[in-house]
């Protein structure tokens, strides 16, 4: 799968957030949230089950509570910088392995 692929996938599984705290909790519906969004961008289940299974781990790890309520709200759009951040911590961890 192609690196921008992936970077796709990790900006809709940043998106799908709601609130947590730092070094924080992801929301009960996030794992099955991000399966579905990852099949429709057409990763096989399996496939899709670990990306969103190491990506929310990833987030969960590196992100404040202000970040991650930041990457949930579609009212006042989302900041560049806190999106940049997590779509390469997620790509660094989760991405294809060489």
């Amino acid at each position: 799968m192609r690196l921008q692929s992936l970077l796709a996938l990790a900006a809709a599984s940043a998106l799908l957030l709601p609130l947590g705290a730092h070094a924080g909790k992801l929301p009960a519906n996030y794992q099955t949230t991000c399966v579905t969004q990852a099949q429709k961008q057409g990763l096989a289940q399996d496939k899709a089950e670990q990306h969103c299974k190491c990506a929310g781990d990833v987030l969960e790890k590196n992100l404040s509570e202000k970040e991650i309520k930041d990457l949930d709200t579609l009212q006042d759009g989302v900041d560049a910088a806190v999106m940049e951040r997590a779509q390469k911590n997620i790509a660094a961890v989760c991405g294809p392995k060489k």
